[in-house]
């Protein structure tokens, strides 16, 4: 019995301390996610990720998704769908209504705040969620319906907050933004923009939308193949300089950012 209790308590030490480690591991939240009671409350341990205070970590997943990452390992995943999902579970999943490489039905358990820009009981979505060190928050749109009618606050533009900087993903944006958008989204730091001129807003409103916003850095999203992106880069290096990366990640801050807006092009699937 002395020895039985005694390799209990071994394991359970174990256990615990192989919990804890997994916690901190890039990717720990899906590895866990088949371990009830060895699961960490992942708003409160989130990843251990290498920022500095003022920074913010943005990873291009693919189409309309990207990776956020505060410096307390917090993260956020835009566009969240069963198609294109960052390799780790994230804290915060954003969501869109347009298309279902937008959002999901069924979204992993192990994340903590899954936020609809729509409300599917009808009406307008609100979300203000603060976690650690990122705060997220939605601004409702219009968009179109499969019949072409308009789909009144179908979708949302999601802000989010972290490291002193103002994030703004612009969602499957359908329609320019009123003063009172503007206002509610407030200064933009780096811009999250749907490019294909198309399924989402045309060429003309969205150049329009980034002139009017002016934010330092403007990433593109939402192209359908190297064309549909070299002809909004054509466009964009007319008016602001344009880099491209050979990495999907961008770190960034405050101090870091270009002196005028500029398009960054990151590589995504």
């Amino acid at each position: 019995m002395v020895r039985s209790g005694f390799r209990n308590m071994v394991r359970t030490a174990a256990l615990a301390a192989l919990c804890l480690v997994a916690a901190w591991l890039p990717g720990s939240g899906t590895a866990l996610a088949a371990e009830p009671g060895c699961r960490p409350d992942v708003a409160a341990f989130g990843r251990r990720v290498s920022l500095k205070a003022d920074e913010a970590r943005i990873t291009f997943v693919g189409h309309a998704t990207f990776l956020i990452e505060s410096a307390q390992g917090i993260s956020a995943a835009t566009d969240y769908n069963d198609y294109v999902r960052p390799r780790v579970t994230p804290v915060i999943a954003t969501m869109n209504k347009a298309h279902s490489t937008h959002y999901s039905r069924n979204p992993d358990s192990g994340i903590a705040h899954v936020l609809r820009g729509w409300d599917p009981a009808g009406g307008k979505a609100e979300h203000d969620v603060t976690v650690s060190d990122m705060r997220v928050r939605n601004i409702p749109t219009n968009i179109r319906s499969f019949g072409g009618a308009t789909d009144f606050d179908g979708n949302s533009i999601f802000v989010f907050e972290v490291g002193e900087l103002c994030i703004v993903h612009l969602g499957h944006l359908h329609h320019t933004l009123e003063p009172g958008h503007l206002r509610a989204i407030g200064r933009v730091d780096v811009l999250l923009v749907p490019v294909d001129g198309s399924y989402t807003l045309d060429s003309d409103g969205m150049f329009e939308v980034l002139k009017t916003l002016q934010a330092r850095i403007m990433i593109p999203m939402h192209f359908f193949g190297q064309a549909t992106l070299d002809r909004f880069l054509a466009k964009a290096g007319a008016l602001w300089p344009v880099e491209r990366r050979d990495e999907p990640t961008l770190v960034v801050s405050r101090t870091s950012l270009p002196r005028q807006p500029t398009v960054v092009v990151l590589p995504g699937r």
